[in-house]
């Protein structure tokens, strides 16, 4: 199982990120891979970041404060898999 975090409070960008994940996911019609949403100030500081969205795959941070593209996304999910 793949698990994405998109770590954000809700703002546009968050919201454009989580988008994007949920389109890469069905673009690769992967139904092993759980989209979690971020959203709560006190788990994202666990991740020492100073901007959203980021985006976490399976533990690892991947993006900082930028909307990831959909060959980023599929470039993450590809490489844990």
């Amino acid at each position: 199982m793949i698990e994405i975090k998109i770590l954000g409070p809700g703002c546009q960008k968050c919201k454009v990120a989580e988008s994007q994940v949920k389109r890469a996911v069905a673009d690769l019609n992967r139904n092993d891979i759980s989209i979690i949403k971020v959203e709560r100030l006190e788990e994202i500081m666990k991740y020492n970041i100073l901007s959203t969205p980021a985006l976490v795959v399976n533990g690892v941070l991947k993006t900082v404060g930028r909307v990831p593209s959909m060959e980023d996304i599929k470039r993450f999910i590809n490489e844990v898999s």
